[in-house]
């Protein structure tokens, strides 16, 4: 029997001006949202912000650039020849002040996939669309 959902604490890397500060990331895969892994980083015990991703996206910035708009990704080759995934997040405004610069070891990445996959198998994701609009139709 598979569990429904899983998740993992990953160390990830802000993008800094004076080097990367490392940051505590929690990447969280449920069924009940199929298509989507949420992402929450923390600095300590504070979270500092959440985002939802698509995980084919995710999947697919482990080898190649993707995305636009809000969020951006793409493999990186860090100093020490480590891969990395690049995640570039763009806040709410045009400003700069929200925007971020991640990078994530690649190998952590596919770990957390793979246990996602054990919870929905790639190409498996289902959508009960009449049950979404049922509980939307009763707000």
């Amino acid at each position: 029997m598979s569990c429904a959902s899983t998740s993992a604490l990953i160390v990830v890397r802000l993008d800094a001006p004076r080097g990367g500060v490392p940051l505590l990331a929690r990447f969280s895969y449920d069924a009940e949202d199929p298509y989507v892994v949420q992402a929450t980083f923390f600095d300590g015990p504070t979270a500092l912000a959440r985002w939802h991703f698509d995980r084919q996206m995710l999947a697919e910035g482990l080898h190649r650039p993707v995305g636009e708009g809000d969020v951006a990704f793409g493999p990186h080759t860090a100093t020490d020849d480590a891969d990395e995934l690049r995640v570039a997040l763009r806040g709410p405004s045009d400003e700069a002040e929200g925007n971020a610069v991640l990078f994530v070891e690649a190998r952590a990445v596919t770990d957390f996939l793979e246990q996602s996959y054990a919870v929905t198998g790639a190409g498996e994701e289902f959508l009960d669309v009449d049950r979404f609009l049922d509980e939307l139709l009763a707000r």
